[in-house]
């Protein structure tokens, strides 16, 4: 596609650095998008508010809605006669940070999705791609296993370190090569299966099958842990790096057409993917310490959101975070319902839906 094509789908200001000489015809501005399109941002954040409320109430002990307003009432200091001590534990402690805790991890994992996809040219990316997924896989086993900074670190300590340590590795096999698309997706898959095999061999030789039981059902992704301590973390983690995404919306814009195109619209490339690919490996890394690997939701979201709403990264991005909150709100609620009293790693739920999902995605763009 050519620098004035890309032009005219990019952001009005891009089109001055395009190379159009000053006597061309004016080149029409990009239509506005329709207001269906307009109030997509504000009808999955209602969606997401109703999807909060909703997935509190669900679990082996349902909740009324009179008693999560009671219960929203007494914390918030709205008045209203307070819960049973036992029942308010069972909402502020224990339901709560969890639902909260599926909804910034679902926008993560989106928004890196759609990131990586539109950096990286492919499809096929998900948050994953970087190898960071297996990074902190190796740093959790590493630590409950091995043993390995254990009073330091922790769990999700240990799976924070392995995920910037294989991140670390991947830039600097890139640092030579540099940033181009293939060579970055190519050199995350070879990371990821380094890490990998290094997870499978400490388990295989170190781990008893009590241990491996409780890192499996850990590694399918699992939001059981969440706490009000993990939900601050992602909290200020999350909001920061969505922020970032969407002020390089117009430069995604230029990168999504190629490099080349990026470039020739006054676009710094390599500075962008730099800045982009931190930002992405940081949210995947903080998402993945925090409650394993769900998968599926930064590879079949961004599908679906772009369906509706279109290419533009200015508005895809925003609901590519809403529209992935919510998926992840209401599988984790299905993981803990579905199979009640045993709780499915939600991971696995993600997949169930998933595959079909993009079935249905790829079969509607006609690539299927």
């Amino acid at each position: 596609m050519s620098a004035d094509t890309a032009a005219d789908l990019l952001h009005p200001a891009a089109r001055a650095t395009a190379g159009r000489p000053a006597s061309a015809d004016p080149v029409p501005a990009p239509p506005r998008p329709g207001p269906a399109r307009v109030v997509m941002p504000l009808a999955l954040l209602l969606v997401l508010a109703f999807s909060v409320a909703a997935a509190t109430r669900i679990g082996a002990a349902d909740v009324g809605w009179a008693e999560l307003g009671r219960a929203f009432g007494s914390r918030l200091g709205l008045g209203g006669e307070p819960l049973p001590p036992l029942m308010d534990s069972l909402v502020w402690d224990l339901r709560l940070p969890r639902v909260l805790m599926a909804a910034l991890v679902g926008a993560s994992l989106a928004v890196c999705g759609t990131v990586l996809q539109a950096v990286t040219r492919n499809a096929l990316a998900d948050p994953y791609l970087l190898g960071v997924a297996s990074g902190a896989s190796t740093g959790a086993v590493a630590v409950v296993v091995l043993g390995v900074g254990a009073g330091a670190l922790g769990v999700t300590g240990g799976a924070l370190a392995g995920a910037l340590l294989s991140f670390g590795l991947l830039l600097l096999l890139l640092r030579r090569t540099g940033l181009d698309s293939a060579r970055i997706v190519l050199t995350g898959v070879v990371v990821g299966q380094l890490f990998t095999a290094l997870t499978s061999l400490v388990l295989m030789a170190s781990a008893d099958a009590d241990t491996t039981r409780a890192l499996t059902h850990w590694l399918l992704g699992s939001l059981a842990p969440a706490r009000w301590d993990a939900v601050v973390v992602c909290a200020v983690v999350t909001p920061l790096g969505l922020a970032v995404a969407w002020l390089c919306a117009n430069a995604l814009d230029g990168l999504a057409f190629g490099a080349d195109t990026a470039a020739s619209l006054g676009i710094g490339v390599r500075g962008t993917r730099m800045l982009l690919l931190v930002t992405t490996a940081v949210l995947t890394s903080v998402a993945v310490a925090t409650v394993g690997a769900v998968g599926f939701v930064g590879l079949i979201v961004p599908h679906g959101v772009r369906f509706l709403v279109g290419p533009v990264h200015r508005l895809l991005l925003p609901c590519a975070a809403l529209a992935g909150a919510v998926f992840l709100v209401w599988t984790d609620a299905l993981a803990r319902i579905a199979f009640a009293p045993r709780e499915v790693p939600v991971g696995v739920i993600t997949a169930l839906i998933g595959v079909p999902l993009f079935l249905v995605v790829l079969r509607r763009r006609g690539e299927l």
